[in-house]
């Protein structure tokens, strides 16, 4: 009996080292069952479509008296009527002869602007002169009457306009004070004829205050006009001298 228990243990134990040393060799890990989780897709964020942005041009606010418009830089000048006159001039003519008498015809129904860019360039788009050629006058009403019919025909052209477009010999920036001498081009247009024009321009500056007078040659035939004439007694010499005292203000 004792040795069948002897050999029992035996085979126990060796069963219980062979056992333990598989157990020992395999790590015994427990493979987690994967448990199946909802992957939930994160919210979309809302994505706003890209707006659309215009580079602006750092433009300053006109002032309440500028003209719309108006960049910055700008320097716009307005015409006091009431402080000048647009005039023109013809050597009279007696029987063929000149006479040492000019006809003058005058008038202060005269407005407009000019506007110079930060360069100093002549912005011609924004600057014109109008005169009401209705309004003239000379010491002559007779004169006056048959210019104004006849020659002018101001019913049918009641103005005269000029639209400045470039400048030469005007320094810039302006000084504040001195004389100036430059010449003024732009484009003339009076009879319902357009014409290149050049204007010499005498001024003075004071502060943002500029006077002065400009002046320019013309014909009538250069405006489709015919140059008035009384038969025998009386008629105009063909070259025209027009002038303009003016007195402009900065706009503010």
């Amino acid at each position: 009996m004792t040795s069948r228990f002897g050999v029992l243990a035996t085979i126990l134990l060796t069963a219980a080292a062979l056992l333990a040393a598989c157990g020992g060799g395999v790590a015994a890990t427990t493979t987690p069952v994967a448990t199946p989780t909802a992957t939930v897709a994160p919210s979309p964020t809302p994505t706003t479509a890209a707006t659309p942005t215009v580079a602006l041009a750092a433009t300053e606010t006109p002032s309440p008296g500028a003209p719309a418009g108006a960049a910055t830089g700008d320097v716009v000048f307005r015409l006091v009527p009431e402080q000048s006159e647009a005039r023109y001039r013809a050597r009279e003519q007696l029987l063929g002869r000149s006479l040492p008498n000019d006809a003058v015809g005058r008038t202060n129904a005269v407005e407009g602007q000019i506007v110079f860019t930060a360069d100093g360039a002549i912005d011609a788009a924004r600057s014109k002169f109008t005169v009401d050629l209705t309004t003239l006058r000379s010491d002559e009403s007779r004169r006056d009457n048959y210019i104004k019919q006849n020659t002018l025909e101001v019913d049918r052209y009641p103005n005269a306009e000029f639209q400045p477009t470039a400048e030469s010999g005007l320094p810039w920036p302006l000084p504040q004070s001195g004389q100036l001498q430059f010449q003024l081009e732009g484009n003339l247009t009076v009879h319902g004829v357009t014409k290149p024009v050049t204007w010499d321009v005498q001024a003075t500056i004071d502060g943002g205050r500029i006077t002065g007078t400009a002046t320019t040659q013309v014909t009538f035939q250069d405006f489709g006009m015919t140059p008035p004439r009384v038969p025998i007694v009386l008629s105009l010499e063909d070259t025209i001298t027009l002038e303009l005292d003016f007195t402009f203000e900065p706009v503010s």
